[in-house]
């Protein structure tokens, strides 16, 4: 009593209800183009002439600055566009300078609650004197990090008067092919390319050729046109560059097809119906090859809420996302884990495709995993971490523990996950249930994670496990405790598994088994009893002078259900 007298407990935190996932809102299909030199001199040229067009449009918008929808002045800059290229490329390249900007200014506004919030934590913790606490804030351990942390925050105030002077101004920086590569042109050596190949992919960043879609146009689309009887791709030239035109019309085709194998289907019921579809043509300078990519809207899906999939009494398989790995086990409807908890690894280094394609190999290993367990659908944690990382090493640690702390949480592709989770479960016909990480890991290994390991005898069970039976049964409405007794090790309790853990269903009266005795045979699957067993301890007695045995003693069938 007297060692806790002193301590405050801290309040849980409130848990948000699990939802439905949403369906993909649109889908989008890529195919190679086998373009001949020729062709790739064409596409390239017409690229660099509608990339400058587009770049123009864009440093025009950003002047314009942050204005209401009406008044950004598109119509009179696809007039001037027009002139140089033609009214549908006009208008997707209007409308990607307007996505772009939105986008751009809508990152500053994130950046700035991010340095908000650091500055404000800092601020707090450098007003409390070192190695002490005050009202809940602990102040730094040492003067050296006193006197660091006093330097950070200058650079960050710096930095947060710089962005909330752009938001005012409305004035966001866009580097048209990614800042990121634009840095790397001053680093060559460590990135290990030279300077024409630096160039090349610079280039290829800079191109546009992305066409809007349009309902009632050809095949979908009147800019690049794709046959869906023969594959044949047209593109419409812009005015400067009619020259080059093969086709009538100042059109440019080209001699290789493209098939789309992947979701043809559906690209077919759209182009044949003549709605829209929006291509874009890409170039990948490091493979050297050209890529189509076809993408549409997909009508709004009415799912099922965690609820209603509850009330039907349908299976879940819940998966707790890890660094390397994703720990995975089938939850019935019931609350109980069903057989044994998998461990499907992720390798997540190396370049971003192969990231990219060892992600979509664990979520196929996870989705074959539900179907082949009869589950309706897949239970993830509603993980962001934006705040974490918003708020940067002020709240998730210190020295080497902090430093692997946050590169863990770096590595963890929630992001991602959740959304090819999205994509590819909804293709395979399951639903996503996303449900809230607090106390998932805390109380997944203290209520389940010894139970599991008795329950699974060959795979040895991690708290990771037991966070994910945490994740299936809070994704089905149930609470995280166990009842006493249900998985255990018993083997009547392992064959003949207990259901209902939070709501027991009582007998119905008049269905009482009848009692028990020699005569009567056994109900269950043990062979012979022990000492716990109630008849071993009051045994009935037998008539050993080899007669008949006696014969078995029914209950009052009114009360026991049974008819004689």
């Amino acid at each position: 009593m007297a060692r806790g007298r002193g301590k405050r407990k801290r309040a849980l935190r409130e848990l948000v209800a699990p939802f439905t996932v949403s369906a993909p809102a649109g889908a989008r299909i890529r195919d190679r183009l086998r373009v001949s030199a020729e062709e790739a001199r064409v596409l390239r040229v017409v690229g660099e002439h509608l990339g400058g067009c587009a770049r123009a449009d864009l440093a025009e918008r950003v002047r314009i600055g942050k204005v209401a929808v009406r008044e950004n002045r598109r119509a009179e800059r696809k007039r001037v566009l027009t002139r140089v290229s033609s009214s549908r490329w006009a208008g997707a390249i209007t409308r990607t300078s307007e996505d772009q900007y939105q986008l751009s200014l809508q990152c500053l506004f994130h950046e700035r609650a991010s340095l908000r919030r650091a500055t404000s934590k800092i601020r707090q913790r450098l007003a409390v004197p070192c190695g002490q606490r005050a009202g809940g804030v602990r102040g730094y351990p040492s003067r050296a990090e006193r006197a660091q942390k006093q330097r950070r925050l200058q650079v960050l105030t710096a930095r947060l008067a710089d962005v909330e002077a752009r938001i005012d101004a409305g004035h966001p920086a866009v580097v048209v092919g990614g800042r990121r590569l634009a840095k790397v042109r001053h680093h060559l050596t460590d990135a290990g390319l030279s300077e024409s190949g630096w160039r090349e992919r610079w280039e290829a960043a800079r191109l546009f050729l992305t066409a809007d879609g349009e309902s009632g146009a050809p095949y979908g689309n009147y800019t690049i046109s794709v046959d869906p009887v023969d594959g044949t791709v047209t593109i419409v030239l812009p005015e400067p560059l009619r020259h080059l035109a093969n086709a009538p019309r100042g059109r440019y085709r080209l001699t290789c097809t493209v098939t789309f194998h992947h979701r043809r289907g559906e690209w077919l019921d759209r182009v044949t119906a003549h709605r829209a579809v929006r291509y874009d043509i890409t170039h990948d300078p490091d493979r050297g090859r050209w890529y189509l990519d076809a993408s549409w809207s997909t009508p709004n899906t009415v799912l099922p809420s965690p609820v209603e999939l509850a009330a039907t009494g349908v299976r879940l398989l819940a998966v707790d996302l890890n660094a390397g790995h994703l720990a995975a086990c089938v939850i019935d409807a019931h609350g109980n884990p069903v057989d044994q908890p998998v461990t499907v690894p992720t390798n997540l280094t190396g370049p971003a495709s192969q990231r990219d394609g060892r992600l979509r190999q664990a979520i196929s290993e996870l989705i074959h995993l539900a179907k082949t367990n009869d589950c309706a659908g897949l239970a993830i944690e509603n993980l962001g971490f934006d705040d974490a990382r918003a708020t940067g090493r002020e709240t998730m640690g210190r020295g080497k523990r902090g430093k692997a702390f946050r590169r863990t949480v770096a590595g963890l592709p929630t992001a991602r996950f959740r959304e090819r989770v999205r994509g590819m479960a909804h293709h395979a016909g399951l639903v996503v249930v996303a449900v809230d990480p607090a106390y998932t890991s805390r109380w997944g290994a203290q209520h389940w994670r010894q139970p599991l390991q008795q329950q699974s005898k060959t795979t040895v069970v991690t708290g990771h496990h037991a966070a994910a039976v945490a994740i299936g049964r809070r994704a089905l409405g149930h609470g995280l405790r166990r009842r006493p007794g249900v998985t255990a090790h018993d083997q009547r309790i392992v064959v003949r598994r207990a259901t209902g853990q939070t709501v027991p269903h009582p007998r119905a009266r008049g269905t009482t088994s009848p009692p028990r005795t020699t005569g009567t045979p056994h109900q269950g699957t043990k062979t012979c009893r022990d000492r716990s067993d109630p008849l071993a301890l009051l045994p009935v007695s037998q008539d050993r002078s080899g007669g008949q045995p006696a014969s078995p003693v029914y209950g009052d069938p009114a009360n026991s259900g049974q008819h004689r």
